[in-house]
């Protein structure tokens, strides 16, 4: 799945768990093995001649790290599981951002994908809930739905999409160190294609911050959070994205994008900060957009917000 993860040393579960995984050399042969294909337990097995018991508790190490995924695969004898690598960079900032004694204070907030302020789209698109289909039309009025708040999966062709985040905490701020949003995304194509390139923008307060490529619509392994009734034929997961923005600039997946900061995105200006994502209209490539929820594709989040800030009163 190619998927890049960015790490602080402050994110000590984590570290501990992935380091642990990679500390035996029999881990780390199953993920050269898993590096260009999918197998099942017994596969692994054999080809490392070790026993499937070991092969099982070995998977089960490496999938707890988050470095492999695994699906089951209905059989004449029942379902197998197929094991693949799900992480292909692991990335760890060893040097922490604030200090434990630092007076930074952190507001942390969850945005479920429905819960949109404003949109403007072009079809095909649609919205999914845990359990059903929002409405069998492929129109851009279904995202006026009532209950477009239960949604875990929406997609779209061109436009935008717009969160409104309060910010009436940062009222009294001496100053915002950092603003933080990640979420799990992918293009979007007829079915899934996984070449199907779709270049996606993110705004601030109306500003644009900067644009991604996502390199396609991600299907044939299930999403690990899929729902039982959620087509195979259709989109399965996409990719973790990070929009770190900081004194320095603005960055996504690490990447710097732009030179903007919490300043010039005028952060304590108003009690609301709206974030915008969306494909603009003259794009190189307008490959659509998935959005995911936290029980949908392959990460347990919807869109997370975290904002960094000094308070003026010390």
């Amino acid at each position: 799945m190619n998927e890049t993860v960015h790490l602080s040393i402050n994110d000590t579960r984590q570290i501990l768990s992935i380091a642990r995984a990679l500390s035996s050399e029999q881990r780390l042969n199953i993920l050269k093995l898993l590096e260009d294909k999918i197998l099942n337990i017994s596969e692994i097995a054999a080809r490392l001649q070790i026993p499937m018991s070991t092969a099982a508790l070995h998977i089960k190490t490496l999938e707890e790290a988050g470095l492999v995924i695994t699906q089951p695969l209905p059989g004449i004898r029942g379902s197998q599981k197929l094991s693949g690598v799900r992480v292909e960079k692991v990335f760890i900032d060893l040097k922490p951002a604030f200090r434990s004694d630092s007076p930074i204070r952190t507001i942390y907030y969850s945005v479920p994908i429905g819960n949109y302020f404003d949109f403007q789209i072009t079809a095909p698109c649609g919205i999914a809930s845990e359990k059903r289909f929002l409405s069998a039309t492929d129109e851009a009025s279904v995202f006026y739905l009532p209950d477009r708040g239960s949604a875990q999966i929406l997609w779209f062709t061109e436009g935008y999409l717009e969160y409104r985040v309060s910010t009436t905490q940062l009222r009294d701020a001496a100053s915002v160190e950092s603003v933080e949003f990640s979420f799990e995304a992918c293009s979007e194509a007829q079915g899934y294609n996984n070449d199907w390139p779709s270049d996606i923008t993110l705004w601030l307060n109306r500003q644009e911050v900067g644009t991604f490529t996502s390199e396609g619509d991600f299907g044939g392994v299930r999403g690990a959070r899929n729902p039982l009734w959620w087509p195979e034929d259709l989109t399965q997961y996409g990719k973790l994205y990070r929009l770190y923005i900081d004194q320095t600039g603005s960055y996504i997946n690490g990447e710097r994008v732009s030179g903007h900061t919490p300043a010039t995105l005028g952060i304590c200006e108003n009690d609301v900060l709206l974030f915008r994502i969306g494909i603009k209209p003259d794009a190189k490539f307008i490959g659509g957009l998935n959005l995911f929820g936290e029980h949908f594709g392959n990460h347990a989040q919807h869109i997370n917000v975290k904002i960094n800030f000094t308070p003026a009163n010390r």
